[in-house]
């Protein structure tokens, strides 16, 4: 069976890292979201895959090319303009034929879940959509059940309407009569995959799975779902990065090829370093996901924090980590864990500190001794008095 994994999306609310890259390809535990959702797929017994992709979608097909790395075939098909995830799906028509998987790009599920759907779409031959139980019911496409036929399926509906704390979660078995049935779909705005279950009517069967499931919406999201990825990995290799011998580097944690700890560095669990990363010495890491070729000065705390690639945090700067409240288009989060997000190419100078929840743009400056809060633009300088 051929899944289709929609990977079209910009993910807006995760600016500045979706300024240069898309949503599925945010690191989380050192490889891309579209990857775990591959090898996912791939343990489940998938071996074609057609990648839906869009928005810069360069980043994914030069990672991914056509598969032969992971032993799998991978297509490409291309959604132009970002429509929804039903109109991403019928970018794929022409590749997929007879019985299917589709798949959301970025959210990480376990292959069982995966399999679920494929025995049930086999020994069915109903439309399958995998659900389950979410604490915030709210936020996702909100299902609900009469056994195991599908009722009522509605986005993201008010918290004080809710029934059921069954969500969508991402994971369809179908086949191609799915492809007209979005054709003739009514919908305001985007078309989603539910909008043309909802009105068909051979019914939807649900197969709930009470496994992992994660979803990275928010910049707080990447800092989390890393955290608990690497509780579940094996420890990484270790091989090629150069630690001095008194420094500290706990397990929970992932080192990308050639880091550099320096004499005394601390790296505590929760934390994911890229490629060529460099922590000065005595400096602490915690909770972080630190990008590719990214800088950590002498002496600088850095906790529940997301460093961008090619950035660099200078001597003595803090990132204090911990809760905090935090707006995202006009929306008020409460309690969040960021300590802070510093961007692409940013650069923070000696003893700089971030207040909990910090967002600095890429390529923004913030020179030494400053305090900086709140959310900062691109290509900004930010400067003392």
């Amino acid at each position: 069976m051929k899944a289709v994994v929609l990977a079209a999306g910009e993910g807006t609310r995760l600016r500045p890292l979706t300024r240069t890259r898309p949503k599925p390809m945010i690191p989380i535990g050192n490889q891309p979201l579209l990857e775990h959702v591959l090898e996912a797929a791939r343990e489940a017994g998938i071996e074609e895959f057609v990648f839906v992709v869009g928005y810069k979608r360069e980043r994914i097909q030069s990672y991914f090319g056509d598969g032969d790395d992971w032993d799998v075939d991978i297509e490409y098909a291309v959604q132009k303009t970002q429509l929804g995830t039903g109109h991403a799906l019928l970018q794929a028509e022409s590749q997929v034929e007879g019985e299917f998987i589709a798949l959301n790009g970025d959210r990480i599920v376990e292959p069982s879940a995966i399999s679920a759907v494929m025995d049930e779409r086999r020994s069915t031959g109903e439309s399958i959509i995998a659900v389950t139980r979410h604490e915030h019911p709210e936020n996702y496409g909100v299902v609900e059940l009469e056994g195991r036929a599908v009722r009522s399926i509605e986005e993201k509906p008010p918290a004080y309407t809710v029934q059921t704390d069954y969500i969508n979660a991402g994971v369809y078995g179908l086949d191609d009569s799915i492809f007209e049935a979005l054709r003739s779909a009514e919908a305001e705005g985007e078309l989603g995959i539910t909008t043309a279950l909802r009105e068909r009517r051979d019914g939807l069967r649900a197969v709930p799975f009470d496994g992992l499931w994660l979803d990275v919406s928010h910049l707080w999201d990447v800092v989390s779902v890393n955290g608990r990825v690497l509780d579940r990995l094996e420890p990484s290799d270790s091989s090629t990065a150069a630690i001095h011998e008194r420094a500290t580097v706990v397990d929970q944690t992932s080192l990308g090829s050639d880091v550099r700890i320096r004499p005394g560095a601390t790296v505590l669990p929760g934390t994911s370093l890229g490629d060529n990363v460099v922590i000065g010495s005595n400096a602490v890491v915690a909770n972080a996901v630190v990008l590719p070729d990214a800088r950590i000065g002498d002496g600088a705390v850095v906790r529940d924090c997301i460093v961008g690639e090619n950035a660099s945090i200078g001597p003595n700067a803090t990132v204090e980590g911990g809760e905090t409240n935090v707006v995202v288009d006009n929306d008020v989060y409460e309690q969040v864990r960021l300590g802070g997000v510093v961007g692409d190419n940013g650069s923070l100078g000696g003893g700089v500190t971030l207040s909990p929840g910090t967002v600095l743009g890429n390529q923004t400056t913030v020179e030494s001794g400053c305090h900086v809060s709140g959310r900062i633009e691109h290509d900004a300088v930010v400067r003392r008095g």
